[in-house]
């Protein structure tokens, strides 16, 4: 380590470019985990606050909540325990403010007397009793609009009055409004007997329909719109980047193996062991590693102070311990190609 240590001091300009790429691939895993992170979490907010454990959905709706309808039917000599499972009803709606233009959202339908209204964790005003009274996420308040705003969804001309704001109500990224049942119904038309998009259970929970079908919550939020290919992709070009990492530290410690092989031929003819030689590339390969990724580390964390609530980066500490681990492992991976090079020196050649 000493050997590795006073190389890196003489040679300050070319390892400090080796720790700034080491430090730029770093802080790319970082910020692409991190939104990862967050887009899932946006992805599933609602569904969690709900401690959601199965999803009860019409068996022809491709386990999509928003396009599934329970009917009477369905529910017929079936009673909810309210404490426990609850009515969902879901559609997409433009919600529109004359002061503050539309919002893509989603409305939700709830029965106020079960469990899910009742567990809204509400940041600002009351929650809703009437039917022209709504709660939205905070992502509106971030767009502007306030208590006590009247808006409208699609085309209709009849308002709602948001009387409170509630936080981690956000499913398939979009913000969420929650409103009455026959408010849902009213938005969306459908058919007279029309109970509710879908049950969301604390337990598992299965209806005596034909029509319908349980599912858990780890299958329903897999066909999430969009989800599964979201994560893939990202967990793809995380992987490329590790490979990149591992690319850059090999080249630049095996060229700078060739370039030093006289001076290993000498230390060897004056007795130093080959463990010795050996041991300083790895350690060089993981000072440069460990210093670049900290780095990383220290902008990563003064980025989710600075960046707006907007970006949805969720910096966990899973992702600090991981990056770290997986940049170390590049590391010694990438250190331990040059040592075949270093394991060849003749130490006669530097004698003759």
């Amino acid at each position: 380590m000493f050997l590795a240590l006073k190389e890196i001091k003489y040679e300050k300009l070319r390892y400090g470019l080796i720790t700034f790429m080491i430090f730029l691939i770093a802080f790319l895993i970082f910020m692409l985990a991190s939104l990862s992170t967050g887009l899932a979490s946006e992805n599933t907010q609602a569904i969690n606050s709900w401690e959601t454990n199965s999803v009860v959905l019409n068996k022809n709706s491709n386990i999509n909540l928003a396009q599934s309808v329970i009917t009477k039917q369905d529910m017929k000599d079936t009673t909810l325990n309210n404490q426990k499972q609850a009515y969902v009803g879901q559609t997409p709606v433009v919600v529109k403010h004359s002061g503050d233009g539309t919002v893509s959202a989603q409305f939700i339908g709830l029965d106020y007397k079960q469990y899910i209204y009742k567990n809204l964790d509400i940041v600002e005003g009351t929650k809703p009793t009437k039917n022209n009274e709504v709660l939205a996420d905070t992502a509106l308040k971030e767009k502007g609009y306030r208590l006590n705003n009247e808006v409208t969804f699609n085309s209709s001309k009849k308002k709602y009055k948001i009387v409170g704001f509630v936080k981690n109500a956000k499913i398939n990224i979009a913000p969420i409004i929650y409103g009455k049942l026959s408010v849902w119904k009213a938005i969306r038309p459908m058919m007279p007997n029309a109970v509710a998009s879908g049950i969301i259970s604390k337990n598992s929970f299965k209806l005596d329909s034909t029509n319908t079908k349980t599912y858990d919550r780890n299958t329903f939020v897999k066909k999430l719109p969009g989800y599964m290919a979201q994560n893939l992709t990202f967990e793809m070009m995380i992987g490329f980047l590790y490979v990149i990492s591992l690319i850059v530290i090999a080249v630049f410690l095996y060229i700078l193996t060739i370039q030093k092989l006289p001076n290993y031929a000498v230390l060897r003819a004056q007795g130093i062991p080959m463990k010795t030689l050996i041991g300083a590339t790895l350690g060089q390969s993981l000072i440069l590693v460990i210093l670049g990724t900290v780095i990383a580390w220290v902008v990563m964390l003064i980025m989710t102070k600075v960046l707006p609530a907007a970006v949805p980066l969720d910096f966990a500490p899973w992702i600090m311990i991981s990056g770290f681990a997986g940049m170390i492992a590049t590391g010694i991976i990438g250190g331990l190609i040059p040592i075949r090079s270093i394991m060849k020196v003749d130490p006669a050649k530097a004698i003759g």
